[in-house]
């Protein structure tokens, strides 16, 4: 089976799977790709918005000889372009992982203190952290127990590699993911889909996991890690892998994978369960 790894706001692909990528790889063909503006990413389109990053990573893996059978995991900001990567082509995504992405937020739930930050200006300053300050910040709504006492020189070598490389166009990407965003503009994808949240996620709460159970109806499954935060492939990763083989490889080895690309996205339906680890 093709299993795409999307990484998400604060580091690139490398970084982020480097624990999954060699297990999985024993029994998948695994695709970890830098988002536009991570990494060797880049483009001169103006678009910010999560599909236009699904188009492009369709489009790219299409010029790899990747054209269906896709089992498309997202974590965060990348959860946002799995989901958008599933609405528009169909045909070629098979199933689905969320992991605290919540991909179901309205505008409205910033000011209406679902986030633990005010204003979206507050949570750039956190997300793209640059200071060491700003970056302790974010370790803290991160991990649920976040490692103290961190050199402050590390941290700054941390900023300099992740977070100084295009700062401009990934502060564009996370104002364009809530400007305007409604629940009732969220397509329903069709695919099987597996949410996976940590219990504390303090920068996108279980709620939102929850509400995107609710939108699915019967074809999601949501699995709570306990005492785990937003971190969830850095503090649950045996856990996270675990979920990740059950539900990309193992349950889907019987699936047909000879399809094409559709880039229908209308009459969409979906379907629910709920299970905590």
């Amino acid at each position: 089976p093709t299993v795409v790894l999307i990484h998400g706001i604060g580091a690139n692909a490398k970084w982020q799977w480097a624990d999954f990528v060699s297990p999985l790889s024993s029994k998948s063909n695994v695709y970890v790709p830098d988002l536009l503006f991570f990494g060797d990413s880049y483009t001169a389109a103006p678009d910010r918005s999560e599909s236009f990053q699904a188009r492009c990573l369709v489009r790219a893996l299409a010029a790899m000889g990747v054209r269906g059978g896709m089992r498309v995991v997202g974590l965060s900001y990348g959860g946002f372009v799995a989901y958008s990567m599933a609405a528009q082509f169909p045909g070629a995504v098979e199933r689905v992982v969320i992991g605290c992405a919540g991909v179901c937020l309205e505008e409205k739930d910033v000011g209406e203190g679902l986030f633990t930050v005010n204003t979206v200006d507050e949570a750039v300053g956190i997300l793209l952290a640059q200071t060491p300050e700003k970056l302790r910040e974010l370790m803290k709504l991160s991990f649920y127990k976040p490692v103290r006492n961190v050199p402050s020189c590390f941290l700054s070598d941390f900023i300099h590699v992740m977070n100084t490389e295009n700062l401009q166009e990934r502060k564009e990407l996370i104002y364009a993911l809530q400007k305007d965003r409604k629940l009732s503009d969220l397509p329903k994808i069709t695919q099987p889909t597996l949410i996976i949240w940590g219990e504390h996620d303090k920068i996108f709460p279980l709620e939102l996991g929850q509400r995107l159970l609710r939108h699915l109806e019967d074809n999601a499954e949501l699995v709570v890690l306990k005492n785990a935060g937003h971190a969830i492939n850095m503090e649950k990763t045996k856990e996270l892998y675990n979920h990740l083989k059950s539900f990309v490889i193992v349950s889907a080895t019987n699936t047909n994978t000879n399809t094409n690309i559709n880039t229908d996205t209308e009459n969409l339906s979906s379907k629910n369960a709920c299970k905590v680890d």
